[in-house]
């Protein structure tokens, strides 16, 4: 929310500099994002009036004006359309500077002189209006400086409230806060019931009692709309981010800016027979203000007429209804919606207002009435008409029910870590708006104002009272706990073993969203139907992950765009499959996933610019199982859809799949935009933390022998289904089979590959016989080429 500091001194003032008052409210949990000045820098500028203006003799859009400061008369060239006798506007003289090195000086154009310049807002930095010279209210004194005249040595303060905090977005709110830090009283604005002069009333009928538990509404008649908006008002919205409309629709902006309650004026003339504050029915639509037409859902409250919806509750209105230049009569409404009830309707039609933003993080239950006063305070004093007397619709069971909390002292001490005299407490809860219930020794019952909707238990205070002593003036303390620590389990990899492991091996950890983009979701994953948000954050974040591997691969698109082609990511976390229907038993597996893509090593002189393949993602896998001894996968081939099928593989450990690695299907790649081959592994965390405690074995002193076989086999038998039968009748002193040749080609019939395996036994108690070697080596043939048809090549 943007506040002008002057206007925030209206409601205190504070005996502090702008830079300790910005720091203050910073300290007390409203976050300043920034501070701006009200208008760029310039001197020399005054209040002028325009005497007289003459056609330019030698240029059709110049004029030629005569223009006096108050005591003396400058002849000024000047090519503003509105340039016209007997207005106010704002004058730089010869000498003034704009900006930070724009200086005014004699001029003479087409042979006329010049003596200054009449100046529009933008050339001023006060607005983006360039249209014109600025016009002035006539009741401006000629010759004023005018950066007096209009207050600009002002500076604008932008606060990022938290949710919770929408109390503080008025400025009433942010002027209580300061007071209380400050222990200076409000200077609040009076506001007088107005006087009623007619009896018109518009019946008001709430049918959504509940999401709206009070609703008032209140005839005008015979306001002028074409009233010019009083220059402090206009410039109060300027410097809060509003643009000024009309009287009306200012007014109502000005009252949510300065109570917080924000209000809608609708033209009498459009509305028929009652207003009506309903759920809005299927099929209904309405053109907003902002000229969009929207189809309005069933779960949508909505103030209608008995024709047509007038506005979304809470967010905007209708176009048909707003108040235009022909309005006339007005009825001005006011109401507390229940922050439930409004919670991302607005976000859902594409919509964010100053009004949903409000009503969202919720609104004084109790400031209804004021702010109906205040407004029709306002728009007598600057569109006249005739009041009518206040109609209302109240359900008193749904409002707001003020908290009774109460506040221990044991509780205070024990967490701000030292103890408060009772009545500094008391004051500090006394100066927040709180009505102390009962007060003790020991504790303090409250009740909290209705501003307050965020005090509820009694953290809540202990909170208050930390951040109105000061956060600073607490002292630095180190918590001391017994704790008792679990040791470690053997059997348990630590996570953070793992991510060293790939860090070591040239990764980076990655977070991305568990929200992905369903389209997306369709492009891996097909034949899984993702688990929908109710309330997505944004459109491509609208559905739960189903895998890890979407968001890395947008991780690396976005590295590839900044020109980073090696690139090596990781990340764990939990991949989300099931659905609405059955969240109970949502499979929330965590898992660990990796993407390489680019060169095998970084770049360097002594290294060729090899790419990574599919054995190098192998290794970094099988590095995982390694650590602490956690087991040997084994791999079939992959039936993934968005893998390469001839370069992927399904990881088993024990027999039990476990995740899968590959090349990511060229297809996909190129319709994601990758312009390189990547490599990724998504593999189930469990499976890569069970550790297995060692076992001792004694180290045979005998030698081991070796035996190679060239094996004719079927190009459809993977290696590990050789290896597999190889352990098994191998005999008790096998110790190992490696593969160090696979061939296919000239002399091997197409449906054949030959495979050179080396086998190696040794016995722990004595040195091996050929004969038994050579017994285990034709054991070991005749169950290969009985199980795997495999032959021994000659």
């Amino acid at each position: 929310m943007k506040v002008s500091e002057n206007w925030l001194r209206e409601w205190v003032n504070p005996n502090i500099s702008s830079d300790d008052l910005v720091a203050q409210i910073t300290m007390a949990g409203l976050e300043v994002d920034e501070v701006i000045p009200a208008a760029e820098s310039f001197s020399g500028v005054v209040v002028g009036e325009i005497l007289a203006a003459e056609p330019h003799p030698n240029a059709d859009k110049l004029q030629v004006c005569r223009v006096s400061d108050g005591s003396e008369e400058f002849q000024v060239v000047c090519g503003a359309p509105n340039a016209r006798p007997g207005i106010k506007i704002p004058f730089a003289k010869i000498g003034a500077v704009l900006g930070a090195d724009f200086k005014i000086k004699k001029a003479k154009l087409r042979q006329v002189e010049s003596f200054g310049m009449l100046c529009s807002a933008s050339e001023l930095g006060v607005s983006e209006d360039n249209d014109g010279i600025m016009e002035l209210p006539l009741s401006a004194k000629a010759g004023e400086d005018f950066r007096a005249f209009l207050g600009l040595d002002d500076q604008i303060i932008d606060v990022d409230l938290t949710p919770n905090r929408s109390d503080c977005l008025s400025v009433a709110g942010l002027a209580r806060e300061v007071g209380v830090l400050n222990k200076v009283d409000l200077t609040s604005v009076a506001i007088e019931v107005a006087e009623v002069t007619i009896t018109d009333t518009f019946p008001v009928k709430v049918d959504a009692t509940e999401a709206c538990p009070r609703y008032l509404g209140r005839v005008i008649r015979g306001v002028n709309v074409t009233a010019e908006t009083p220059l402090w008002m206009t410039e109060k919205l300027r410097r809060s981010g509003i643009r000024s409309i009309d009287p009306i629709v200012d007014i109502t902006n000005y009252v949510m800016l300065e109570l917080g309650q924000p209000m809608h004026a609708f033209d009498l003339a459009n509305l028929n027979s009652s207003v009506v504050v309903r759920m809005a029915e299927a099929g209904e639509k309405i053109v907003l203000l902002d000229g969009q037409e929207v189809s309005l859902r069933e779960d949508t409250m909505v103030i209608a007429d008995e024709q047509a919806p007038l506005a979304i509750a809470g967010v905007m209105g209708g176009e048909g209804s707003g108040v235009n230049e022909q309005t006339q009569d007005i009825f001005l409404e006011s109401a507390f919606f229940t922050p439930l009830a409004l919670a991302g309707k607005a976000r859902s039609y594409g919509l964010h207002t100053d009004s949903s933003h409000r009503f969202e993080r919720g609104v004084d239950a109790s400031l209804q009435e004021k702010a109906i006063e205040r407004a029709t305070q306002l728009v007598l004093e600057i569109a006249g008409g005739q009041v009518g007397p206040m109609t209302q619709a109240v359900n008193e069971s749904a409002l707001p029910v003020a908290a009774e909390v109460t506040l221990r002292r044991q509780k205070l001490d024990q967490y701000l870590a030292v103890s408060l005299d009772k009545d500094l407490v008391t004051d500090i809860l006394t100066r927040l708006g709180l009505d102390m219930v009962e007060v003790t020794d020991q504790a303090w019952v409250t009740k909290a104002p209705s501003h307050r909707f965020d005090i509820a238990i009694e953290a809540d205070l202990i909170e208050e009272v930390a951040r109105i002593y000061g956060y600073d003036n607490l002292p630095s303390s180190m918590p001391t706990a017994a704790v008792n620590f679990t040791p470690l389990s053997e059997s348990k990899t630590p996570i953070q073993s793992l991510r060293s492991t790939l860090v070591a091996r040239g990764y980076q950890e990655a977070v991305t969203y568990s929200f992905i983009d369903p389209s997306l979701s369709k492009q891996f994953l097909p034949e899984i139907e993702p688990v929908p948000l109710e309330n997505p954050i944004s459109a491509d974040m609208g559905v739960m992950r189903p895998s890890l591997i979407p968001g890395l691969v947008k991780a690396y698109l976005y590295n590839q765009n900044r020109q980073q082609s090696r690139v090596r990511l990781f990340e764990t976390g939990r991949r989300f499959i099931g659905t609405v229907e059955a969240l109970d038993e949502l499979d929330q597996q965590l898992q660990i996933s990796g993407l390489i893509a680019g060169s095998r090593h970084p770049e360097a002189w002594y290294h060729n610019n090899e790419k990574v393949d599919f054995y190098d993602l192998k290794s970094h896998v099988e590095a995982l199982f390694e650590v602490n001894n956690g087991g040997q996968p084994t791999y079939q081939r992959s039936e993934c859809e968005f893998l390469h099928p001839g370069r992927s593989a399904d990881v088993y450990l024990d027999g039990q799949f476990v995740g899968m690695m590959g090349e990511l299907h060229p297809q996909l790649a190129k319709s994601l935009g990758a312009n390189q081959t990547l490599y990724v592994f998504d593999i189930a965390l469990e499976a890569v933390l069970n550790a297995r405690l060692p076992e001792y074995k004694a180290v045979s002193r005998f030698p081991e022998v070796r035996r190679d076989l060239a094996l004719l086999v079927d190009r459809a038998v993977p290696v590990s289904e050789l290896e597999k039968v190889i352990v098994e009748s191998a005999g008790d002193a096998f110790k190992g089979v490696l593969v160090f040749d696979v061939y296919q080609g000239q002399g091997i019939d197409e449906s054949q590959k030959s495979v050179a395996l080396g086998l190696t036994w040794q016995h722990p108690s004595h040195t091996l016989s050929d004969e038994e070697v050579n017994n285990s080596v034709e054991q070991t043939v005749k169950a290969l080429s009985e199980q795997l048809g495999a032959v021994v090549r000659g």
